[in-house]
């Protein structure tokens, strides 16, 4: 049982390949989260700067932080965030790998190889939601992760992004042009714009349906529920009746999950 009020003045970190989404735990409720860009050569000093604003006129942030959690898929911030936290905050951070205790059993090939947003998202879901699962998470990548009955994080499927296949396909054809990532009316696009959108958003539908139909079907379990999280959850999960529920702070709670298992 988490102990949520011990909690209160976590400031949790995840470092994604675009952004890096930052939540300050207040003992009951994610009091704010905030978002800045992931820039890989950023100095501490930079994001410590950007860090003091967000929690300028927070009462909990007036030398009451009490801890600070960090999961990272990018390695040269890591450090950086370890230094802020330790110079600026002056607590030593807990830095979420596969060797710490996460609550769940790593159950792949190569544990050291498991991305720490994915451990993260499946220590949540276990914690807060039970098993079996599948975890989708809408980033820079789209991960499709497995957590077991017994709780055991089983791996899964990446694929990119749709905001990257977008960016890509804009890139790589001379006549084609950006467009808002939303569903079209119809499957059959009678312009470029619509047609596109067809293609990419409905597209990515059919890649997210096959991709959960295949899943289930090799993890033989009627129960497991489908979460999803990201930046596009809210609006795949309208599009498609293979997602159960969405966690938007789905990271940051197994943050704050991993972080009360290793306290002390």
């Amino acid at each position: 049982m988490i102990d949520h009020q011990h909690l209160a003045g976590l400031l949790a970190v995840d470092i994604g390949n675009t952004n890096i989404h930052i939540g300050l735990w207040d003992g009951a409720r994610w009091l704010h989260s905030w978002r800045a860009q992931t820039v890989p050569g950023r100095m501490p000093d930079e994001y410590a700067v950007l860090l003091r604003s967000f929690l300028a006129g927070d009462d909990v942030s007036n030398g009451q932080i009490t801890g600070m959690a960090i999961g990272s898929v990018v390695p040269s911030l890591t450090d950086v965030w370890v230094e802020i936290s330790r110079n600026y905050l002056k607590q030593e951070p807990l830095v979420v790998n596969h060797r710490i205790n996460t609550g769940v059993r790593i159950a792949i090939d190569q544990p050291e190889q498991a991305g720490a947003d994915r451990i993260i998202n499946a220590a949540a879901v276990v914690a807060l939601y039970g098993a079996p699962a599948i975890v989708i998470d809408f980033g820079t990548a789209t991960t499709f992760d497995v957590v077991s009955r017994d709780g055991a994080y089983g791996g899964g499927a990446i694929a990119p992004g749709i905001t990257l296949a977008h960016d890509a396909l804009v890139a790589r054809a001379a006549r084609l042009h950006k467009i808002d990532l939303k569903p079209p009316a119809c499957a059959i696009g009678t312009n470029t714009t619509t047609a596109m959108q067809s293609g990419i958003f409905l597209g990515y539908v059919g890649l997210v349906e096959g991709l959960v139909r295949r899943i289930k079907r090799e993890m033989d379990d009627p129960d497991v529920q489908v979460i999803a999280t990201g930046g596009l959850a809210v609006l795949f999960h309208e599009n498609t009746d293979v997602i159960d529920r969405t966690a938007p702070e789905l990271t940051l709670d197994g943050l704050r999950v991993i972080y009360d298992l290793n306290r002390g």
